[in-house]
């Protein structure tokens, strides 16, 4: 890659989203504002090599693609007031670095993207397609669906946007912390699609780049940061969570495998254990700071989940870690409070539990009973082979 090429791709790379936003407030045209941009970056291309790398990278960028827009405007005959909302491509915005930190247009597009009146699923594609900047191709993929059906999803969404009159703004102050919640949701949920390896590994790449960004646009809040802090914690053991690709429980790691940086990272970002996602973060940090599964801080593990709403999900962890603590025995008794909870009835979790605290004990053919049981309602086929391999080993 040449030296335009690089300086091209780090260009795109920061700016492309503020650019983006920005002509989206103006335009109100979705595809316009990213077709602009992506012509901006064809044209740079091929003038760049010619006549330099301009002095402000960032703002030619925004200039080309502002002109570009308002060509398109003007040649689709849009009134008059329509035009006058672009701003003058001759006075191109301060470079990145004159500009306060937190920047208004890249925060409208995250809340219009997740708004709570578009369906959960579309919110995951547009923030994946116009936040992270990803091709309709690769979401598709990611939703193990076509192009063309992507596409039309898509488009589906920025109509609702458009037809409903979602507003594209930042909420009040007063309705910020629970918008941000779904903000926050939505980021999550991406990332544990690709943590599972539901739909694809790159997912959890995309979700850590997504936290960045929100932590960068809203550097104060904590459950923001927490969220980061979460996610930098569980991607940190990727290398070692999937082995040729076989699933290791996380006790059977290999842990010098586990990326230090991002425990590093993830260590200066948790905030206390205040809201959901900093809980779970410092829950995270209790097994990424042990050196051996022997080393984990179990009785940490219990306090922190004390913090947590008692969902079934997190009863059950919970019941996890108290095994862990108090022994197998006390696990199962506390594992009783959602034995016929409805949430979990379909789940594999539940019967992957109780097979290891059953091992524990000595219990073996129950628990191999259990895991038998728990591969059958397995929702990939990489856990399936991993409760599977348990049972022809004893439970191991």
């Amino acid at each position: 890659m040449s030296k335009v090429e690089d300086v091209l791709a780090e260009t795109v790379r920061t700016e492309r989203l503020r650019i983006v936003a920005a002509l989206i407030r103006t335009t109100r045209d979705w595809d316009l504002a990213e077709d602009s941009v992506a012509d901006a970056a064809e044209r740079a291309l091929r003038t760049w090599p010619r006549d330099g790398v301009p002095r402000n990278p960032a703002a030619w960028l925004t200039t080309t693609a502002h002109r570009r827009a308002l060509d398109v405007l003007r040649r689709a005959g849009v009134e008059r007031a329509k035009l006058a909302q672009l701003p003058a491509p001759e006075s191109p915005p301060d470079p990145p670095e004159e500009r306060p930190v937190i920047e208004d247009d890249p925060l409208r597009l995250v809340f219009t993207c997740c708004h709570p009146a578009l369906a959960l699923e579309a919110r995951v594609a547009l923030t994946l397609k116009v936040v992270a900047g990803l091709s309709t191709a690769d979401v598709g993929r990611m939703f193990l669906v076509s192009e063309a059906t992507m596409s039309q999803r898509l488009l589906r969404a920025k109509r609702r946007i458009a037809h409903t009159g979602i507003p594209y703004r930042v909420p009040d102050e007063g309705d910020l912390p629970e918008r941000l919640d779904g903000v926050l949701a939505v980021v999550y949920l991406v990332f544990t699609q690709g943590y599972a390896g539901a739909a694809s590994p790159e997912l959890a790449d995309e979700a850590v780049r997504l936290g960045r960004l929100l932590v960068d646009l809203l550097p104060d809040e904590e459950e923001a940061r927490g969220l980061l802090a979460l996610m930098l914690a569980q991607h940190a053991r990727r290398h070692a969570r999937v082995v040729d690709g076989e699933l290791v429980t996380l006790e059977d790691q290999d842990r010098s495998r586990w990326d230090l940086s991002a425990i590093g990272e993830a260590e200066a970002l948790a905030p206390p254990p205040r809201g959901p996602y900093a809980v779970q973060a410092h829950l995270a940090l209790v097994h990424d700071r042990a050196a051996r599964a022997a080393d984990t801080d179990w009785s940490r593990a219990v306090a922190l989940y004390d913090l947590l709403p008692p969902t079934p999900v997190v009863t059950l962890n919970r019941a996890v870690a108290v095994g862990m603590a108090l022994g197998p025995e006390a696990g199962l008794s506390a594992l009783e409070a959602v034995a016929d909870e409805p949430a979990l009835r379909e789940s594999h979790l539940l019967p992957a539990v109780r097979a290891d605290l059953l091992q524990r004990l000595g219990r073996v053919a129950e628990a191999r009973d259990e895991l038998e049981r728990a591969a059958a309602l397995a929702p990939t086929a990489a856990e399936r082979r991993q409760l599977l391999a348990r049972t022809q080993f004893g439970v191991t």
